[in-house]
């Protein structure tokens, strides 16, 4: 499913020409999963390993690809250790990276930093309005490839690329999180810097389950199999589309309610990160 999938995005006739469309052989490729939520309710490790297959028949050296998230024990848990010794590709944190003096997002909203930001223990007048990017970002990998889970979230609406990837890069999350305006400006803006925006080059949704209620609990019983990939170089197209597929399955099984579609979609538009109107969507199905 994922080499259909590159192919037809790509109009290349094979997987391994279809990568080497989206990346270079130089490259260091970092593969962004959400690891948080475990292996079922998380990024699914198999769906990586074909990701690295592609990537790897491309001709991309195994020591050049890197699974990554915001914290390496996440990876370890949700089993992407195995595919670190079946492949010799690395496992990294960006929190044990460390982060990028020089790259950041600085809005005036201040948090409570946690140990492990770069201005954890600091005092004086702007500390904590900063978000800096992890050093593994902006010193190592030169392509990213993000791979999410389909997954509801209570602010955002969906566990997504955009959120994948914002609140994985940077420190200093805490100021935005469980606020959904704070979540719908930060993370576009976050997106939006050159260290990222400059570097996503795909986006894959792991549809394989779709969970349509619950989000940082794994509930088997809210879910629905729908062995789905989806592909995309535009990841704010992909996450609406995974928002009317969250609602589609709520309504389907009688669930009230459901997050609201965030503006997040929308100022990530404006940001030029994507298209947000489902009628601009152009959807290819395959069988």
């Amino acid at each position: 499913m994922v080499n259909r999938a590159v192919t037809t995005l790509t109009g290349q006739p094979d997987a391994a020409a279809a990568w080497r469309s989206v990346v270079g052989t130089q490259d260091v490729v970092g593969i962004k999963v959400m690891a948080s939520l475990g292996p079922v309710g998380g990024t699914r490790p198999a769906v990586v390993g074909a990701v690295i297959e592609g990537l790897l028949e491309a001709g991309v050296p195994a020591r050049q690809i890197v699974v990554w998230d915001k914290n390496l024990e996440d990876l370890r848990r949700s089993g992407f250790e195995a595919l670190s010794a079946r492949y010799g590709v690395r496992l990294a944190g960006s929190v044990a990276a460390g982060y990028d003096e020089a790259a950041y997002y600085d809005t005036p909203l201040l948090g409570g930093l946690v140990w492990g930001d770069l201005e954890f223990g600091k005092k004086g007048e702007g500390v904590g309005r900063r978000s800096y990017v992890s050093r593994l970002v902006t010193r190592e990998l030169t392509k990213i490839v993000s791979v999410t889970p389909l997954v509801t979230h209570p602010q955002t609406g969906v566990c997504g690329a955009l959120h994948n990837l914002a609140l994985g890069a940077v420190d200093n999350t805490l100021r935005f999180e469980g606020q959904a305006d704070r979540l719908a400006q930060a993370v576009p803006e976050i997106c939006a810097l050159p260290a990222l925006a400059d570097h996503m080059v795909l986006h894959l949704v792991d549809a394989l389950l779709c969970q349509y209620q619950g989000h940082q609990r794994g509930l088997l019983h809210y879910s629905t199999v729908l062995n789905e990939i989806r592909a995309s170089r535009d990841p704010v197209a992909l996450d609406v589309v995974s928002l009317e597929e969250l609602a589609r399955q709520r309504k389907a099984h009688g669930v009230a309610g459901g997050p609201a579609r965030s503006e997040l979609y929308d100022n990530a538009a404006l940001l030029e990160l994507g298209v947000s109107d489902p009628e601009r969507i152009q959807i290819v199905r395959l069988r």
